[in-house]
């Protein structure tokens, strides 16, 4: 079982990115969070890898940026109804400290705004994570000064579904988002990311 890699990033695509390991390259399923923040091909990344396997796909390894992401990631394959794809857009949307507060609060419309994620669904995974350990450490129910509250993590969500709907793929589109949120704050509304989004798009 492969659980960590260290290499160069040969490519980058929208929804993995192969490593180059001594000569050898891995294919990494990845969420849009991870793509960026990785960095561009020739860069050395290091990724902490869940390898699974099934008769109809093989292996296949998913990439994380940090221990806490792949323990989530695992921890929401546990829960009936979430499948690797869906965990992965639970995990760009809320980091795992920021999914273990969702569940601590019984927050079912923090995690529904991930991706095919529907409410009844949203309801079991809070239900199911809530004392469960997420991340090391006691866990802040309360939005602290680093967090994305759920308004802000809807509106970057948004502001990413709406590029994608221009055309744009989801991994140009987030970094994008990312970008502009950096600029313009946590609070910045939906329209305005897209704007300023936009504006790097076209450059």
């Amino acid at each position: 079982m492969i659980g960590r890699l260290r290499g160069v990033v040969a490519e980058i695509a929208d929804e993995d990115a192969l490593i180059d390991v001594g000569g050898v390259g891995y294919v990494v399923r990845c969420g849009g969070r991870t793509l960026s923040r990785l960095p561009g091909p020739g860069g050395e990344a290091i990724l902490h890898v869940e390898t699974q396997w099934s008769e109809s796909t093989g292996i296949r390894l998913y990439g994380f940026t940090g221990r806490d992401e792949r323990r989530a990631f695992v921890l929401l394959q546990a829960i009936q109804g979430v499948g690797p794809k869906a965990a992965l857009a639970v995990l760009d949307i809320l980091s795992p400290a920021e999914l273990a507060a969702a569940a601590a609060r019984q927050d079912k419309i923090a995690v529904g705004r991930a991706n095919g994620i529907g409410p009844k669904l949203a309801e079991r995974i809070v239900v199911e994570l809530k004392d469960k350990p997420i991340v090391d450490g006691p866990v802040a129910t309360q939005r602290g000064p680093n967090s994305i509250d759920s308004a802000a993590a809807s509106a970057i969500g948004e502001a990413v579904s709406a590029l994608m709907g221009l055309g744009w793929p989801e991994l140009t589109a987030r970094r994008a988002v990312d970008q502009a949120t950096l600029r313009l704050g946590e609070g910045a509304s939906e329209a305005l990311l897209i704007r300023a989004a936009l504006q790097d798009l076209d450059k």
